[in-house]
């Protein structure tokens, strides 16, 4: 609600509208669409954007950490996405998109035991992603699927991640000059004003300084 009235006085055009969603808990998302079909008809582009990582090394990490992870990083991107494409199918949307917002650790494995759970969920993105392609190509539609791959950005993601050691996360975003938000935006500004004949697959994008 705060950030939607600081749009509204920056002078943005558009309009934000906030809706309290627990993306780990089916049934409110499901609420959540029921809500935008009512009050917006539906939706033409969902960018599943949401994720976290919880320090839960393969040897030593709690269950709990392990299934939150995966509630949050994998089954709400396919519910949302689910009911995405099912809000534009029925109104016969055929030029929607579905943006997953994933991470350069989809793509490869950083010797860091406190994200090789993390990273595992978002090599899921990746396979998530293609395969919604490869269905919707068989649907004969022409929506499109698309993933953004960032390496580290200055968001909250740090904190959670080290919750317990607030120094070490905002460290984090100090040791290099990490990726904004805007960057995310702009990028996806351009997968969204690629024309209908393009299909973007993956953007891999990273700070200048990141190592790895």
């Amino acid at each position: 609600q705060k950030l939607a009235a600081e749009c509204q006085s920056a002078g943005y055009a558009g309009t934000l509208i906030p809706y309290k969603c627990d993306l780990a808990n089916e049934e409110e998302i499901l609420s959540m669409f029921s809500a935008i079909k009512t009050l917006h008809q539906g939706v033409d582009v969902c960018i599943n954007n949401a994720g976290l990582a919880r320090p839960e090394p393969l040897l030593s990490g709690s269950t709990e950490g392990w299934r939150t992870m995966i509630d949050v990083n994998v089954m709400a991107v396919s519910i949302c996405t689910r009911e995405a494409y099912q809000s534009m199918k029925e109104r016969n949307i055929d030029d929607g998109h579905i943006i997953n917002i994933n991470s350069m650790n989809g793509h490869s494995v950083v010797p860091q035991s406190v994200v090789h759970f993390y990273s595992a969920t978002k090599y899921a993105v990746t396979a998530l992603t293609e395969g919604l392609r490869q269905e919707l190509r068989e649907a004969k539609t022409h929506i499109r699927a698309t993933c953004i791959s960032p390496g580290l950005v200055e968001t909250g993601f740090a904190f959670k991640l080290h919750d317990n050691d607030p120094e070490r996360a905002a460290a984090t975003y100090e040791s290099i000059r990490c990726l904004k938000a805007e960057d995310m935006a702009n990028a996806v500004i351009y997968v969204l004003s690629a024309p209908p004949h393009v299909q973007i697959g993956d953007i891999q994008m990273r700070p200048t300084e990141q190592i790895s």
